[in-house]
């Protein structure tokens, strides 16, 4: 992730605070990203990935039931008071964790899958390495205060972005305001406000203890533009939310996404020599969208290098040419061009196929 703004000219009383845009990571502004703070129950952001890796991954479902045990319910906090003697669905468990935060929940998620806490906790800081998350060591799943548990704002915001990014069916779960579980006896009601409260708001965790302050990685989308903000040691529940918002707001005030490519989209049909077919389809091999400062939407140029025609044998997905875009003379996408289908040789069968069908018509 590259910076834009080094300052903290939005004046934030937290810690630390973040934004970044979701799908390329760019980051919008930063305030002390990489000071390693107690990131409390934003920890559970991580917790939260591992179990959808082990969901999409197909090593557990949403139907599976989950069993407590005396360490997981006796965890304190953050709880629904899970009981040894029940279990819940994986279901279930995701929703007491992402709306009310429930430790219990969480500490009975990593036993699960991991057969202790502590081999979880060495499963968490083993993708906090993958991902580059630098500044981080988790100590535990949940983020009570232990001492040499930590994270940045950056971290967090690399953490969150894997999440949305590659595991966006969390947010069934994260944009929940007001929900219940066994069977409406447990009400449970989300500790972000944002998801009341602010437009296009998909998630995603708080976090606060005596020690840690107020912490808070906020994502919403607008006008396909999505972004996290991250707030880290603010010094009250209300300052967290509101300098969340503030940094939301600038990002949407200030920033736009644009859709230049769709992956398939068909550019021309280019003629075909020596080849059982006149004319090969040419489309789009992937999406492309980019980051825009707002007002420099209309000064993009495209430019289109194809050849007049091209020679058999083609295979579907063969490189044909590129598609370029340029803002102030500076390329800022280029997206491949390719074959739609395959285009065999011309030969004596597939001529005489031709020319039988050319007759017919």
């Amino acid at each position: 992730m590259q910076s834009e703004n080094i300052e903290n000219s939005l004046n934030l009383s937290c810690g630390s605070a973040i934004l970044i845009e979701q799908s390329t990571g760019k980051i919008l502004y930063e305030h002390n990203i990489h000071e390693q703070l107690r990131p409390a129950s934003v920890t559970k952001i991580m917790t939260i990935l591992l179990i959808m890796e082990a969901i999409d991954s197909g090593k557990i479902n949403y139907s599976d039931q989950i069993p407590c045990s005396e360490n997981a319910s006796s965890m304190g906090g953050s709880q629904i008071w899970l009981d040894t003697k029940e279990t819940l669905s994986v279901d279930e468990m995701l929703k007491a964790i992402c709306v009310v935060s429930a430790n219990d929940c969480t500490v009975a998620m990593a036993e699960y899958l991991a057969g202790s806490e502590e081999n979880f906790v060495m499963q968490m800081n083993a993708k906090a390495k993958e991902l580059g998350m630098n500044d981080t060591t988790f100590k535990n799943c949940h983020g009570i205060d232990e001492d040499g548990h930590v994270s940045s704002s950056y971290d967090i915001a690399l953490m969150s972005r894997e999440l949305l990014e590659k595991h966006p069916d969390i947010k069934k779960y994260t944009t929940i305001y007001m929900d219940s579980l066994r069977d409406g006896k447990s009400e449970l009601v989300n500790t972000n406000k944002l998801i009341k409260n602010y437009r296009g708001a998909t998630g995603l965790k708080t976090g606060s203890t005596s020690l840690a302050l107020y912490n808070l990685s906020a994502s919403a989308t607008r006008d396909n533009l999505s972004l996290i903000a991250v707030i880290l040691k603010a010094p009250s529940t209300k300052d967290r939310f509101s300098e969340a918002t503030k940094l939301l707001d600038y990002g949407f005030a200030n920033y736009s996404c644009k859709n230049f490519a769709t992956k398939g989209e068909l550019i021309k049909d280019v003629p075909v020599s020596k080849g059982s077919a006149s004319s090969v389809s040419a489309i789009l091999a992937s999406n492309s969208s980019i980051l825009l400062k707002k007002g420099n939407d209309n000064n993009i140029v495209q430019n289109i290098n194809l050849p007049e025609s091209v020679t058999a044998p083609i295979s579907a997905g063969d490189k044909l040419g590129e598609i370029s875009y340029l803002l102030n003379d500076e390329t800022i996408a280029t997206v491949d061009i390719i074959a739609k289908d395959s285009i065999d040789k011309m030969n004596f069968a597939n001529m005489t196929k031709f020319i039988f069908k050319s007759w017919i018509s």
